[in-house]
């Protein structure tokens, strides 16, 4: 079996510095296991990577206002046993900002937390994840920091919010 989702690596800034927001999954099929990872989930028929996303965040987190950054798309692949039955993933995930600082965490969560990077890294459970939010935190900070202030404003100008491809043609 195959199953295709999206997902985010969701950012905040505050007081200059960057803090990532995880959240707290049970585990399929032990519900005395639990795993941290980013918010995700089922692209649904027809529906683009980008809106599952949103819709996906919106649910699992109560955040609605999300910039997208141009560029950056990451891939995580692997098999999970449910049941008798093994399945193959795909995670599409991109990069967002949001302002929101409080959740409203769904049901399917247990916990959620802000953290800077190297918490972060430590506390996901996935070495994949933390690929990923290595590869995340480096596009962030891949500008001299006295660009900062037009690298931000970049971020969120040039985001993909209502778009369906970014400036390279890629599509969502």
């Amino acid at each position: 079996m195959v199953e295709k989702s999206a997902g985010a690596v969701i950012f905040r800034k505050n007081e200059g510095k960057l803090y990532y927001l995880l959240l707290n999954y049970a585990a399929i099929g032990d519900v005395n296991k639990t795993y941290w990872g980013f918010p995700k989930g089922h692209v649904e028929k027809g529906e683009r990577e980008i809106d599952t996303i949103k819709r996906e965040v919106a649910e699992e987190t109560g955040i609605t206002s999300l910039w997208f950054a141009d560029g950056f798309k990451e891939t995580e692949k692997y098999f999970f046993k449910h049941g008798d039955k093994t399945i193959f993933k795909t995670v599409y995930y991109l990069l967002a900002e949001t302002q929101t600082q409080d959740i409203k965490l769904s049901h399917e969560h247990l916990d959620f937390i802000w953290l800077l990077y190297e918490d972060a890294a430590e506390k996901l459970s996935f070495k994949n994840a933390k690929g990923i939010l290595e590869k995340a935190n480096s596009y962030l900070i891949q500008k001299p920091k006295t660009q900062g202030a037009k690298w931000q404003r970049k971020i969120q100008k040039r985001g993909l919010r209502n778009s369906q491809e970014n400036s390279r043609g890629e599509k969502f």
